[in-house]
C-alpha cells in the first residue's frame, strides 16, 4: 500500500490528530513515517506605524520557533517509534507551507501526504486560504486530509 508517509504538523490539537492516524495508518502499512514542521519566517510589517522589532528580536523569536518545531517532530518521532514505526524528524524554513510540505514529500520519497484540515469556511476560507486546500491542488502525492 504505502512505504513512506510524510505527516505535515503545525503542533495544533487537530495537527495532533493527524498525526495519531499517520502513526497508526504506517504502522498498519509497515511504512515508514516523516514527521515535518515548516516554520515560517517572522512577519514583518512595512506598513506605517507598524511596530518596528530590532533585527536580533526577530532572529531570537525565529530560533525559539525552530527549536520549538524540532521538538515537536522529535515527539512524534518517540511516539511514532514505540508503536514500532521508523520515523525521520524533519523542519523546514518557508513562507510558503504548501510548497515545502510538496517539496519535502518529493525529498523523501513519499507516497502519502497526511495533513489536517484546520476547518475554515466561508468568507475567512476564501481570503485566508488554505495549505491543506493548496497541497491538494498542486501535490502529485497522495494527500489524505483528517478532520
Amino acid at each position: 500500500m504505502y512505504s513512506r508517509i510524510l505527516v505535515a504538523t503545525d503542533g495544533s490539537e487537530l495537527s495532533q490528530k493527524a498525526v495519531a492516524s499517520a502513526i497508526d495508518l504506517a504502522a498498519a502499512c509497515k511504512a515508514d513515517l516523516v514527521a515535518l514542521q515548516v516554520v515560517p519566517p517572522y512577519p514583518i510589517s512595512y506598513f506605517e506605524g507598524g511596530i518596528a522589532i530590532d533585527g536580533a528580536e526577530i532572529q531570537r523569536i525565529e530560533a525559539l520557533w525552530a527549536d520549538n518545531a524540532k521538538s515537536n517532530v522529535d515527539a512524534i518521532a518517540q511516539t511514532a517509534l514505540a508503536k514500532g514505526v521508523k520515523t525521520q524528524a524533519v523542519t523546514s524554513r518557508s513562507d510558503v507551507v504548501s510548497n515545502a510540505v510538496i517539496a519535502a514529500a518529493q525529498k523523501h520519497g513519499c507516497d502519502l501526504i497526511v495533513m489536517a484540515s484546520h476547518g475554515r469556511r466561508g468568507l475567512s476560507r476564501l481570503l485566508l486560504g488554505s495549505e491543506t486546500q493548496q497541497v491538494l491542488t498542486h501535490a502529485t502525492t497522495a494527500v489524505l486530509v483528517v478532520r
